[in-house]
């Protein structure tokens, strides 16, 4: 399958709600638990510093991540990312065309670091990819993420060096 990153466009609102509210709804990666609609989901996809779409060659979109500051003033050459990959197209490697993409976005912006607050320790397929991509792990924060059904997982922050 071919797949290349675009920046959205509001004209995809409504199929990037879709691929974003499908990962709001699993509980098991982001921390966001309400669900976006067209309008809520076109401000805050256009807010960020960069959301980039994979779409196919049909300009149908599988994947999506946005990007954004991490923090505020002397913290801010510090990125961050959320990913989401539609669930029928996982397995496909977009996980690693959109994480990869956002690095080089990240240090196109002027970013120097991208950093993840909190990776889930039991989302396995996502760190190895970051660890592969050269992400290092700073450690674990017990129980910082609550799972769908009310018990608590890990989460693991980690960081990339942009310059």
């Amino acid at each position: 399958m071919s797949a290349k990153v675009v920046a959205y466009d509001s004209k995809f609102v409504r199929a990037a709600v879709e691929v974003w509210n499908e990962v709001v709804r699993d509980g098991v990666a982001f921390p966001q638990e309400d669900e976006l609609d067209e309008t809520s989901g076109d401000e805050f996809f256009r807010a960020q510093s960069f959301t980039g779409l994979a779409v196919d060659d049909s300009g149908e979109i599988l994947a999506l991540y946005i990007l954004h500051p991490n923090n505020v003033g002397r913290c801010a050459h510090i990125a961050n990312a959320s990913y989401a990959v539609r669930s029928d197209m996982r397995g496909r490697h977009l996980g690693e065309l959109i994480v990869k993409h956002s690095i080089a976005k990240a240090g196109e912006l002027g970013f120097r670091i991208l950093q993840f607050n909190a990776v889930v320790a039991t989302n396995v397929h996502a760190r190895h990819l970051y660890r592969r991509l050269g992400f290092t792990e700073l450690g674990t924060i017990p129980e910082g993420f609550r799972m769908p059904d009310g018990s608590y997982a890990d989460i693991v922050p980690q960081f990339i060096d942009l310059t």
